[in-house]
């Protein structure tokens, strides 16, 4: 017998699955497109300067944009915000997977996501429709999704459409970051009880065929 809540397979069939405005796509790939801004604007000054023989400018630049995967805190923190748009990418793919979307396709909105000592945490606005209890019922697919060792959901105490999504990847690790705590701190936040610690309850057929003592 499953523990898993029935009415979280509320939906038959979803044809319109992921069927979204493009304000919300631009949001969802607000990251990726403003690195690629960014990288445009380096490779055309890179090129200006190269070609206008301004090579100590041109050595100058090259230094500050390497600089940082030469440094342990650079590498640190540029892996740290690879996994964030990883998990980001992998929880709204299990939105649109799962029924933890609106009828009309709509997934929740991610709305920050941050580097933590044990892997990230993401801010997620939930739809009408869909709760917390959502995302604890499907932590499973979610940690399978990110890579994870589990994925622990909370929700805030006077809003609920406000969730909390910890992805947990490895042990603590000094000077990480304390990402989305130290924005909102962890008295305002409500863990959920994990479905799965529960044990199943015992098959009947197999508490008829036990023995019956004296």
């Amino acid at each position: 017998m499953s523990l898993r809540n029935p009415r979280n397979h509320r939906y038959a069939e979803t044809p319109s699955a992921g069927r979204t405005s493009s304000v919300v796509t631009l949001w969802r790939w607000r990251s990726e497109i403003v690195l690629l801004g960014l990288a445009v604007v380096l490779v055309l000054m890179t090129v200006n300067m190269a070609a206008g023989g301004n090579w100590w400018s041109f050595l100058m630049l090259a230094g500050a944009v390497s600089a940082p995967a030469a440094t342990r805190f650079g590498r640190g923190w540029i892996t740290g915000h690879f996994w964030c748009l990883f998990s980001r990418h992998r929880i709204q793919t299990v939105c649109l997977e799962t029924p933890m979307h609106t009828r009309a396709g709509r997934i929740p909105l991610v709305l920050w996501i941050t580097p933590t000592p044990t892997g990230e945490k993401a801010l997620i606005l939930t739809r009408a429709g869909i709760c917390a209890e959502d995302f604890e019922a499907f932590a499973g697919e979610i940690e399978a999704a990110c890579l994870a060792r589990r994925v622990v959901v909370a929700r805030h105490r006077r809003h609920a459409s406000l969730v909390t999504v910890e992805v947990v990847r490895r042990d603590a690790a000094a000077g990480t970051p304390a990402g989305l705590d130290r924005l909102y701190g962890t008295s305002r936040w409500v863990s959920l009880p994990s479905t799965r610690d529960l044990e199943e309850p015992p098959d009947l057929r197999t508490t008829l065929l036990l023995p019956q003592a004296g």
